[in-house]
């Protein structure tokens, strides 16, 4: 994946894409309640975010999960809101660019992470996850 791009940084579209093709290497189980939850890949993360997050620059989050995990709700709860992942673009790309990881193992990687928070999953979980994925 580290060099279909020709030399340009993948846009806010092929980001998405690979993020889609990471979810879909998930367990079906798991998969199956993933249907509501919408992917959103933006440049960086907002100024709020930023704050609640306590990031001191917009390059320190990769991704984000929010939403209330399904550990956490109850079927007598009214959801306020739908339940998001955020991938930031420009910081996946910066950490790339210094890793000299693959793209697409670092997307999946943030995509596992942030669909463990929905699933209300401990990281050891998530490390599992991403081992079978």
């Amino acid at each position: 994946m580290t060099g279909i791009w020709h030399g340009r940084a993948p846009d806010l579209a092929a980001i998405e894409a690979v993020a889609r093709e990471a979810l879909g290497s998930i367990p079906q189980e798991l998969r199956r309640h993933m249907r509501d939850v919408v992917i959103q890949v933006r440049d960086f993360p907002d100024d709020e975010t930023m704050d609640e997050m306590g990031c001191e620059s917009p390059f320190d989050l990769l991704g984000l999960y929010r939403g209330v995990s399904l550990n956490a709700k109850s079927v007598a709860d009214v959801p306020d809101d739908v339940d998001m992942i955020f991938l930031y673009r420009r910081p996946i790309l910066d950490y790339w660019s210094e890793s000299e990881e693959d793209l697409s193992a670092i997307i999946r990687h943030v995509m596992i992470h942030e669909i463990g928070h929905h699933f209300g999953f401990s990281d050891d979980d998530m490390d599992r996850i991403e081992a079978q994925a």
